[in-house]
Protein backbone atom coordinates (compact mmCIF):
# COMPACT_ATOMS: atom_id res chain seq x y z
CA UNK A 1 0.00 0.00 0.00
CA UNK A 2 0.78 3.62 -0.29
CA UNK A 3 -0.02 7.48 0.08
CA UNK A 4 -1.21 8.80 -2.76
CA UNK A 5 -1.00 12.42 -3.65
CA UNK A 6 -4.52 14.65 -2.83
CA UNK A 7 -5.60 16.73 -5.74
CA UNK A 8 -6.42 20.00 -4.43
CA UNK A 9 -8.90 22.73 -5.58
CA UNK A 10 -8.14 24.44 -8.95
CA UNK A 11 -6.67 20.64 -9.79
CA UNK A 12 -8.82 20.07 -13.11
CA UNK A 13 -8.89 16.54 -12.93
CA UNK A 14 -11.39 17.50 -9.61
CA UNK A 15 -13.89 18.36 -12.91
CA UNK A 16 -13.62 15.47 -14.82
CA UNK A 17 -15.65 12.44 -15.19
CA UNK A 18 -14.43 9.48 -13.89
CA UNK A 19 -14.62 6.29 -15.93
CA UNK A 20 -16.90 2.92 -15.78
CA UNK A 21 -14.35 0.16 -14.24
CA UNK A 22 -14.45 -2.52 -16.88
CA UNK A 23 -13.25 -5.01 -14.75
CA UNK A 24 -11.68 -5.27 -10.95
CA UNK A 25 -8.38 -6.47 -10.99
CA UNK A 26 -5.34 -6.45 -8.77
CA UNK A 27 -4.43 -3.11 -10.24
CA UNK A 28 -8.30 -1.54 -8.78
CA UNK A 29 -7.67 -3.11 -5.40
CA UNK A 30 -4.28 -2.04 -5.20
CA UNK A 31 -6.32 1.62 -5.75
CA UNK A 32 -8.55 0.86 -3.27
CA UNK A 33 -6.30 -0.06 -0.76
CA UNK A 34 -3.61 2.79 -1.11
CA UNK A 35 -6.82 5.46 -0.93
CA UNK A 36 -8.15 3.77 1.57
CA UNK A 37 -4.81 4.21 3.36
CA UNK A 38 -4.46 7.74 2.15
CA UNK A 39 -7.87 9.15 3.16
CA UNK A 40 -6.60 7.50 6.85
CA UNK A 41 -3.48 9.96 6.88
CA UNK A 42 -5.63 12.57 6.14
CA UNK A 43 -8.02 11.81 8.69
CA UNK A 44 -11.16 11.80 6.35
CA UNK A 45 -14.03 9.54 6.46
CA UNK A 46 -14.44 9.28 2.23
CA UNK A 47 -11.83 9.70 -0.78
CA UNK A 48 -13.01 9.36 -4.90
CA UNK A 49 -10.69 8.01 -7.34
CA UNK A 50 -9.85 11.32 -8.92
CA UNK A 51 -8.79 12.84 -5.58
CA UNK A 52 -5.31 10.94 -5.85
CA UNK A 53 -5.34 11.66 -10.13
CA UNK A 54 -7.04 8.70 -11.62
CA UNK A 55 -10.58 8.94 -13.23
CA UNK A 56 -12.06 5.62 -12.80
CA UNK A 57 -15.31 5.53 -10.84
CA UNK A 58 -13.81 3.94 -7.49
CA UNK A 59 -14.52 5.68 -3.89
CA UNK A 60 -13.73 4.77 -0.46
CA UNK A 61 -15.48 5.75 2.85
CA UNK A 62 -14.52 4.49 6.61
CA UNK A 63 -17.16 6.40 9.41
CA UNK A 64 -14.84 4.76 11.95
CA UNK A 65 -17.71 3.48 13.82
CA UNK A 66 -16.80 0.05 14.26
CA UNK A 67 -17.94 -1.58 10.89
CA UNK A 68 -15.40 -2.08 8.37
CA UNK A 69 -14.65 0.60 5.71
CA UNK A 70 -16.53 0.39 2.01
CA UNK A 71 -14.67 -0.05 -1.26
CA UNK A 72 -16.82 0.52 -3.56
CA UNK A 73 -16.33 0.28 -7.96
CA UNK A 74 -18.80 1.98 -10.12
CA UNK A 75 -21.60 3.34 -7.34
CA UNK A 76 -24.65 4.25 -8.26
CA UNK A 77 -27.43 6.35 -6.27
CA UNK A 78 -30.64 4.52 -7.29
CA UNK A 79 -32.46 5.91 -4.88
CA UNK A 80 -32.59 9.25 -2.40
CA UNK A 81 -35.22 10.19 0.04
CA UNK A 82 -35.59 13.11 2.70
CA UNK A 83 -33.32 15.75 3.12
CA UNK A 84 -30.89 16.60 5.75
CA UNK A 85 -28.85 20.27 6.12
CA UNK A 86 -25.28 18.99 7.24
CA UNK A 87 -21.91 20.70 7.22
CA UNK A 88 -19.15 19.16 4.71
CA UNK A 89 -15.41 19.01 4.15
CA UNK A 90 -13.14 17.90 1.82
CA UNK A 91 -9.82 16.57 1.95
CA UNK A 92 -9.16 18.77 -1.42
CA UNK A 93 -10.30 21.95 0.10
CA UNK A 94 -8.24 21.68 3.51
CA UNK A 95 -9.63 23.28 6.39
CA UNK A 96 -12.69 24.98 4.77
CA UNK A 97 -16.73 23.40 5.64
CA UNK A 98 -19.58 24.49 4.36
CA UNK A 99 -22.96 23.74 4.88
CA UNK A 100 -25.53 22.05 2.60
CA UNK A 101 -28.63 20.09 1.84
CA UNK A 102 -28.02 16.37 0.80
CA UNK A 103 -30.48 13.08 0.98
CA UNK A 104 -31.09 12.21 4.51
CA UNK A 105 -30.73 8.20 2.97
CA UNK A 106 -29.82 6.82 -0.10
CA UNK A 107 -29.92 3.39 -2.08
CA UNK A 108 -26.45 2.85 -4.14
CA UNK A 109 -25.77 -0.32 -6.24
CA UNK A 110 -22.13 -0.83 -7.08
CA UNK A 111 -19.09 -3.68 -7.44
CA UNK A 112 -17.10 -4.70 -3.67
CA UNK A 113 -13.45 -4.99 -4.11
CA UNK A 114 -14.36 -8.45 -5.76
CA UNK A 115 -16.22 -7.79 -8.06
CA UNK A 116 -19.38 -8.54 -6.40
CA UNK A 117 -22.43 -6.75 -6.64
CA UNK A 118 -23.45 -5.17 -4.00
CA UNK A 119 -26.65 -2.66 -2.70
CA UNK A 120 -25.96 -0.33 0.70
CA UNK A 121 -29.11 1.27 2.44
CA UNK A 122 -27.58 4.28 3.77
CA UNK A 123 -28.92 6.88 6.37
CA UNK A 124 -27.57 10.55 7.56
CA UNK A 125 -23.49 10.67 7.33
CA UNK A 126 -22.62 7.35 5.29
CA UNK A 127 -25.80 8.75 3.38
CA UNK A 128 -23.81 12.27 2.95
CA UNK A 129 -20.72 10.61 2.40
CA UNK A 130 -21.83 8.52 -0.37
CA UNK A 131 -23.71 11.19 -1.95
CA UNK A 132 -20.48 13.43 -1.81
CA UNK A 133 -17.92 10.91 -3.22
CA UNK A 134 -20.37 9.50 -5.94
CA UNK A 135 -20.71 13.51 -6.88
CA UNK A 136 -16.77 13.34 -7.35
CA UNK A 137 -16.61 10.93 -9.96
CA UNK A 138 -19.03 13.69 -11.98
CA UNK A 139 -16.54 16.01 -11.53
CA UNK A 140 -19.12 17.71 -8.83
CA UNK A 141 -17.22 19.42 -5.62
CA UNK A 142 -18.75 20.11 -2.62
CA UNK A 143 -18.66 24.21 -3.29
CA UNK A 144 -20.91 23.70 -5.83
CA UNK A 145 -23.57 22.44 -3.51
CA UNK A 146 -23.32 24.43 -0.74
CA UNK A 147 -25.65 26.92 0.59
CA UNK A 148 -24.33 30.25 -0.45
CA UNK A 149 -22.39 32.37 2.11
CA UNK A 150 -21.78 29.08 4.31
CA UNK A 151 -18.13 28.35 3.27
CA UNK A 152 -15.59 29.23 5.93
CA UNK A 153 -11.85 28.21 6.40
CA UNK A 154 -10.70 26.74 10.15
CA UNK A 155 -6.91 27.29 11.13
CA UNK A 156 -5.50 24.14 11.35
CA UNK A 157 -4.75 22.89 15.12
CA UNK A 158 -1.06 22.75 14.84
CA UNK A 159 -0.92 26.08 13.56
CA UNK A 160 -2.69 27.91 16.08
Amino acid sequence: MAIREIRLNGDEILRKKSRVVEEVDDRIRELLDDMLETMHKYNGVGLAAPQVGILKRVIVIDLYDGNPPLKLVNPVITKAKGEQEVEEGCLSFPNQYAKMVRPEEVVVEALDENGKKVKIKAKGLLAQALSHEVDHLEGILFVDNMLPGTLEYVEPEESK
